[in-house]
């Protein structure tokens, strides 16, 4: 898999990317990461990327010339299945949505900032956009790394047990169930007996029955929209 992350700010990129599970995915060569300095596809000798918005108003506006210049020259060299823009109003990241993703063999995420992006981006050059929560930070470079990290892990041989992305949460709109290790018994308190049983069909039953209860009690939203 191959992602182009474009950004004003490469620099915020470099560390959440180069670390733990996605350094490893890249390391063996199951996904491939470059990150694009907007300015270097700016027109002018400022490497201006953002303006005043038409119409007056608070805040600078992404310009479109150089956005459309860094898709324009990544597509030159292969087609891309997805170009996505980060945004607030856009679809949420869901477990679903990840599981979409890493299906894809080339994506391109654009990283908003300012106060936006020239609306024609939206229009005309992306091909999706996506949230990761309703609220706003202060540029899509975080929502970006977010986004490759929960795509990257899905790639068979990132993990080192393939099971363990398929029990996550979220993957059956189930919240996980509870993981104890050693010791079984610490000041007093318990591992549950079930756990330690060696039966295996009781211990999924059990592991079951609390991701049920759990998502219940805390997200009570996932149970309605299965149901559905």
């Amino acid at each position: 898999m191959r992602i182009d992350i474009i950004s004003v700010l490469p620099e915020l990129l470099h560390s959440p990317l180069n670390w733990s599970i996605i350094k490893r995915a890249r390391d063996k060569g199951l996904v491939e990461i470059n990150i694009h300095n907007l300015h270097d596809y700016a027109t002018d000798r400022y490497r201006s990327v953002d303006d005043y918005a038409f119409g007056g108003g608070a805040g600078m506006v992404m310009m479109i010339e150089p956005v459309f210049r860094v898709i324009e020259e990544l597509k030159k060299e292969r087609e891309y299945d997805d170009i996505i823009y980060t945004s607030p109003d856009g679809e949420k990241l869901t477990q679903k949505k990840a599981n979409a993703l890493s299906l894809k063999k080339n994506i391109i995420i654009l990283a908003g900032h300012y106060k936006g992006v020239d609306q024609r981006i939206r229009d005309y050059l992306v091909t999706s956009e996506i949230s990761i929560g309703d609220y706003v930070l202060s540029g899509g470079e975080l929502p970006a790394a977010v986004i490759v990290d929960a795509v990257v892990r899905l790639i068979p041989g990132v993990l080192g047990d393939e099971q363990s992305a398929l029990s996550d949460s979220f993957q059956d709109d189930l919240l996980a169930p509870p993981v104890y290790t050693r010791p079984a018994e610490f000041m007093g308190w318990k591992v549950p007996d079930v756990l330690l049983s060696g039966h295996s069909a009781n211990i999924e039953k059990w592991r079951h029955e609390q991701s049920v209860e759990r998502t219940g009690k805390l997200r009570p939203g996932l149970l309605e929209s299965e149901e559905e």
